[in-house]
């Protein structure tokens, strides 16, 4: 029988001694077997994350409504910060996160160019500064909540110690039905008082803050362009000096293209004299003239100012020999920038004149103000008796064919003493090496 069953297509099997045909043990036992190959080249038998893993997500998940950073094993603390969004509110993140790593993502997500060596190499402090800056420069008068900059105090002020404000934006007044009269000229322009943002409510707010950077003026204006934008009001001057006074810790204030004439430097100067830490004042690119120069050179000696900057004034003689005045007196003054006023002879003589008894003033540029070889005579004396003034530049001045003994002179202390000496485009192509 064996034989029979046995024909010559089948296969047969072994079972208690009795042969049988592969199909009367299992219908699907002739089939070929089948490879199971997974799509996934990665896959693997542990599907499911370890539980730890879904409680830190889960924590990252709902940390703004339950922030429990503090209370995280240092092991567990770690991973947490590393997923953590930038996009959480600052008034969850500011006083409960230090990790730089968390606030390099949030400031290189937010600032695609980031210069961390500026800022003490803080990326805390760098986000903190700019988002208050930048919360500033958008703050409308009459429109802005004020307490959009108050209530970033609180979070920002043990880090913010610079304050760079680009621009300061006016009130907005709609414009005016036009009643077809011929009055579209700047002149009858009826605008609202300019004033703009009150630095006196924050000022005193900031313990840490020691340079503060100002330009009153609007950047991006395209065609809403008008002169207007760019005024510091009698008013904005008044906040300001209060302000600045209220500010203990202030080491730089600078203000420039923001058009200060001689009456609002007066009122700045008054508030800033004694002031027990300001050491550079930078007074640049606006309309200070003779007055303002004399209220500058008697805060000269009413302070420890260290550096002065008065570049691109309109400041003349008078007020040239107001400031070498208050150089005879001085003993703080380092660095002393005059370039591109109108000086002339009357007052570069008098700054050094007084420089033959200053013995702190090491760097002095005088270049651009229509000086002569009057000035150059003079000075040809202060580098043979002072030995402190270190750099001096006296370019773009018509300097004219300066004598022999001038020239040997400045030639020796170029070499001797000064590590410096600017005599570039002095009238005359008369070298002095």
């Amino acid at each position: 029988m064996a034989d029979e069953l046995q024909g010559p297509g089948n296969s047969a099997h072994q079972l208690q001694g009795t042969t049988l045909p592969v199909g009367m043990l299992s219908p699907a036992a002739g089939r070929r077997t089948r490879r199971i190959i997974a799509e996934d080249p990665s896959w693997s038998l542990t599907v499911v994350p370890p539980l730890t893993k879904l409680c830190l997500q889960h924590i990252v998940t709902n940390f703004e409504r339950n922030p429990i950073l503090n209370e995280l094993l240092p092991s567990h603390r770690a991973p947490v910060l590393e997923m953590l969004p930038p996009q959480l509110p600052l008034n969850v993140t500011a006083g409960l996160v230090d990790d730089e790593g968390y606030w390099q993502r949030c400031c290189v997500q937010r600032w695609p160019a980031c210069d961390v060596s500026a800022y003490g190499h803080s990326w805390k402090r760098m986000y903190l500064e700019r988002h208050l800056e930048n919360a500033i420069e958008l703050f409308v008068p009459d429109v802005t909540d004020l307490r959009s900059v108050l209530g970033l105090v609180p979070l920002s002020k043990d880090y913010v110690r610079r304050l760079n404000i680009s621009q300061l934006l006016p009130p907005i007044k709609e414009p005016e039905e036009d009643d077809g009269s011929d009055s579209g000229s700047d002149t009858s322009f009826n605008g609202p008082s300019l004033d703009h943002f009150d630095f006196g409510v924050l000022l005193d707010k900031l313990p840490m803050l020691e340079e503060l950077h100002l330009v009153y003026g609007v950047h991006g204006c395209g065609m809403n362009f008008n002169w207007n934008l760019f005024e510091f009001t009698y008013r904005d001057c008044q906040a300001l000096g209060v302000a600045l006074k209220s500010c203990l810790t202030l080491k730089v204030f600078r203000i420039h293209q923001s058009k200060v004439d001689d009456e609002k430097c007066r009122l700045l100067v008054k508030c800033l004299l004694d002031h027990p830490s300001l050491r550079e004042l930078d007074l640049s690119h606006n309309l200070i003239g003779d007055g303002g120069a004399r209220a500058v050179g008697k805060l000269l000696n009413r302070s420890k100012l260290e550096r002065l900057n008065l570049c691109d004034n309109a400041v003349c003689g008078a007020g040239g020999q107001a400031i070498g005045h208050a150089l005879l007196a001085n003993g703080v003054l380092t660095h002393l920038n005059l370039r591109l006023n109108r000086l002339r002879d009357e007052g570069g003589r008098a700054i050094t004149q007084a420089l033959l008894s200053n013995r702190t003033l090491e760097f002095l540029h005088l270049g651009s103000n229509q000086l002569t070889e009057a000035t150059a005579t003079v000075l040809s004396q202060v580098f043979v008796q002072n030995s402190i003034l270190e750099t001096v530049n006296l370019s773009c001045n018509r300097l004219g064919v300066v004598s022999t003994r001038v020239r040997s002179t400045l030639m020796c202390v170029h070499v001797c003493v000064c590590e410096e000496v600017d005599l570039s485009l002095w009238g005359h192509n008369v070298p002095i090496t």
